[in-house]
């Protein structure tokens, strides 16, 4: 049994769009999971202008076959004119990694 999990995350500008992204990704089946954290703060440089905001962070746990299209869908459906994707491999406890690619099964087939 392949025990990796892949963990994507993202930022958002506020609960509501969070929640929605959440669940359609959910309902899609590209993700086992989604952890929403609470609100915090970005502070980065934008078209020459500092920012700093108050977003929700998501972060999706799915397997390696089912990621490119998740990263695809976010990038789709995500507000941001550049949003930030990040992706990174990571090993699971094996119940944990059988589970993610239960509830993603559907696409892997």
């Amino acid at each position: 049994m392949n025990n990796t999990v892949i963990l994507i995350l993202t930022t958002l500008p506020s609960t509501e769009i969070a929640n929605t992204l959440s669940r359609q990704v959910l309902d899609a089946q590209l993700a086992a999971c989604v952890t929403q954290f609470a609100p915090m703060h970005s502070r980065y440089f934008w078209q020459g202008k500092f920012e700093d905001t108050e977003e929700i962070m998501l972060l999706f746990k799915t397997t390696a076959e089912i990621a490119p299209a998740l990263k695809e869908w976010i990038a789709r459906h995500h507000p941001y004119q550049t949003p930030e994707i990040l992706s990174w491999s990571t090993s699971a406890n094996p119940a944990y990694a059988q589970w993610v690619a239960a509830a993603t099964q559907t696409l892997e087939t």
